[in-house]
């Protein structure tokens, strides 16, 4: 029966369980009996959470228009032309709005200032038309008590800012009201039954060496994307951050889409050309923190340290260098919802990737904090109940306004319940990220032989999820190629990468591992390690060296700031071998579905031989990690009696293998048990090498 709950269960706060499953928070302990004792705290907590809905509800109208205040506050134009700008800050005494279409005048035009701290000032029409020109500068500028100091600052909801490295690097914000609005073409997908996600970062989306635009990723690389069989896309960098090098990590203008790639119509169009592809897009939205820039950021907006923020050291991220929001804050509340909202309506995006959820989650923001799986460390003291529920509202907010959303959880810390429905004291999430999958790759290569790798550990950390919690399992992401770190295969190959990705020079010992074991690592995360499965732009073909991006550290370099795109164009390069092969997987997986199948049996680990057998999705998965050893007639356990053929080989030629497996081979199984299965067929399985099996009559 637990098994059913999750899904059968509403994820929202106001729907009921149902199922005889008690409305207090707790039906999340019929799926994990280990809660028990924390009974108190998931009640609390939901409590704490419905309490926000009916204070909303009674002072708001509902989430519906709570979280539309980017139509209140910032620059509203209304039908006759008129210009009406708000703006809360609670501390200043006095506002200004000021600009170019006033010549910088500080006083001409007072704003008005009402109970809630809140500022307004409406610009009347000239001729029918608003009197602020399109795309011109503009600030508030505001007098703060005691001192009487003026102060100047960007709109905290403007929705255009750019930068002129030339000038300064500090930004500039911008009137947006273009003349003709983007008009969306292209439907939103049907959220997908797996999802297939290609981490992008627009900036980085060339070989040239330059910030790459929207433009060119929509001509360039969606068609890409589209080829390779992902159906999602997760976009980085997006929301405008000051500093390029932060890799879109330190926010200064929430509502405000990266002026460094384009105009926003520019990455609307990317949006909707995607669409037309079947493609569902996701944004990596940072709510954990924001950038402590003062004079273009959210940092003392009204001249102190608590208005959008924790004040003090609470409201300061100590590695990060960033201010942290106060989630217990009304207006903080309706910014950071209304901004998840904006983003899908003005961009028609599909969902979330929500980064630093763990920073989010407890008051120690995970620093110096190694988790042990403990239970009193999801429900001490360590705990921000404040961040959890916010994260509970955002998710109520958009799977009730938008029901096929995506959202995504990046948390380092295995809090339980994470992705359980909301109705059962859950956080609502759809997916959590599987962050020790990369981990343990990146640990083996640089601390073990391949002797000494335990295909039984592999298994374990591949399958070590939470019951009914979906997964987005991923051997590699941005995390692992960032400078200090590079990229798997580079970790594999190593100096040999410079001399011998060419097919024109000797295919040594150390080439053909790094490609075997690259295909074989992508091969059995995406079979085994989740319900979803992730990949950072160009690792698909094993793209060489790090990432990291202009700085002075660097002199302001692009060297290793982009995609090398074409190095898989290179017809005389194997990195082609690699691509196809992830495109092989990408499209296995939309023909059989496994990530959306039901977790693996896993009837063979054997450690000597270093052989793992799976079957799921009625495939049979059958990897062979041995260094020196290939196996003939090697028996291995099926379920499912019949004639099986190979629809995966990492030996293919095709994927720059040795050709050793012949894939026209028709297997027939024997009624006979083996490895707790009722039938067994043998397979000739090389070293390093992994074969997929399928019933015949499903190819």
């Amino acid at each position: 029966m637990a098994g059913t709950i999750n899904q059968s269960s509403a994820n929202s706060l106001v729907q009921k369980a149902g199922n005889g499953v008690p409305n207090d928070g707790t039906g999340i302990v019929q799926l994990d009996p280990y809660l028990e004792p924390f009974e108190e705290t998931l009640k609390r907590r939901y409590a704490k959470a419905q309490q926000w809905i009916d204070s909303i509800n009674k002072t708001e109208g509902g989430f519906d228009k709570f979280s539309k205040g980017y139509e209140k506050y910032g620059f509203i134009v209304q039908s006759n032309g008129d210009i009406v700008y708000r703006e809360w800050a609670p501390n200043a005494m006095r506002a200004y709005l000021i600009g170019e279409f006033n010549n910088w005048n500080r006083d001409s035009h007072e704003m008005k200032k009402n109970e809630f701290g809140v500022f307004e000032i409406t610009i009347p029409a000239q001729n029918g038309k608003p009197a602020i020109p399109h795309d011109s500068k503009v600030k508030i500028s505001m007098v703060i008590p005691h001192s009487g100091e003026r102060i100047e600052r960007l709109p905290v909801w403007i929705k255009r800012v750019t930068q002129d490295l030339n000038v300064s690097p500090v930004y500039d914000a911008r009137f947006y009201n273009p003349p003709q609005k983007y008009k969306f073409k292209n439907k939103r997908p049907q959220q997908p039954k797996s999802v297939r996600i290609y981490e992008a970062h627009v900036g980085i989306s060339s070989p040239d060496l330059k910030v790459a635009t929207y433009k060119e990723f929509t001509s360039n690389t969606l068609p890409r994307i589209r080829a390779l069989g992902y159906n999602t896309i997760q976009l980085m960098a997006i929301m405008e951050h000051a500093y390029y090098a932060s890799f879109g990590y330190q926010i200064n203008s929430f509502f405000a889409a990266s002026s460094r790639y384009g105009l926003p119509e520019d990455l609307m169009e990317l949006i909707d050309a995607a669409h037309g592809m079947g493609i569902t897009v996701l944004l990596d939205v940072v709510h954990s923190h924001a950038s402590k820039n003062v004079a273009d950021g959210l940092n003392e907006f009204d001249g102190t340290d608590h208005q959008y923020f924790h004040g003090g050291v609470k409201g300061t991220h100590e590695l990060w260098d960033s201010r942290l929001f106060n989630y217990g804050h009304h207006e903080v509340l309706r910014f950071l919802l209304s901004n998840l909202r904006f983003w899908m309506e003005e961009y028609n995006f599909d969902g979330f990737r929500f980064d630093g959820v763990t920073s989010m989650l407890y008051h120690h923001h995970g620093i110096g904090t190694g988790f042990s799986g403990g239970y009193h460390e999801y429900f001490g003291p360590g705990v921000d109940e404040e961040g959890v529920v916010y994260l509970m509202l955002a998710n109520e907010m958009l799977h009730e306004l938008y029901p096929s959303c995506i959202t995504i959880a990046e948390d380092v810390s295995g809090m339980p319940g994470l992705c359980v429905a909301l109705s059962l004291g859950g956080l609502g999430f759809d997916y959590r990220l599987a962050m020790a999958v990369p981990d343990l790759y990146i640990k083996w290569l640089k601390e073990k032989t391949d002797d000494e790798w335990e295909v039984g550990h592999l298994a374990w950390v591949l399958t070590n999820r939470r019951y009914g919690e979906k997964t987005i399992a991923y051997a590699e992401s941005h995390d692992q190629a960032l400078v200090g770190d590079k990229t798997l295969l580079f970790w594999l190959c190593d100096k040999e990468m410079y001399t011998n990705m060419s097919k024109l020079s000797d295919f040594t010992p150390v080439i053909e591992r790094g490609m075997a074991l690259h295909k074989m690592i992508r091969l059995i995360t995406h079979g085994l390690g989740g319900e979803g499965y992730l990949n950072f732009e160009g690792n698909e073909f094993g793209h060489p060296e790090w990432l990291d991006f202009p700085r002075a550290g660097n002199n302001n370099s692009f060297q290793y700031a982009r995609r090398q795109f074409n190095l898989v164009d290179d017809d005389l390069l194997r990195y082609g071998y690699l691509n196809e092969f992830d495109c092989k997987m990408q499209w296995m997986e939309e023909k059989y579905g496994w990530l959306h199948s039901p977790q693996a049996y896993i009837s063979l680990k054997h450690e000597g031989d270093k052989v793992l057998v799976f079957e799921r999705a009625g495939l049979l998965w059958i990897f062979n990690f041995n260094p020196r050893e290939s196996f003939a007639d090697y028996r291995v356990g099926v379920e499912q009696e019949g004639t099986y053929k190979i629809v995966i080989n990492t030996d293919s030629p095709k994927f720059g293998g040795l050709n050793r497996v012949t894939e026209d081979t028709r297997f027939f199984t024997t009624p006979f048990e083996w490895n707790g299965r009722k039938n067994f067929l043998q397979v000739y399985i090389p070293t390093r090498t992994a074969i997929v099996l399928a019933l015949e009559s499903t190819i």
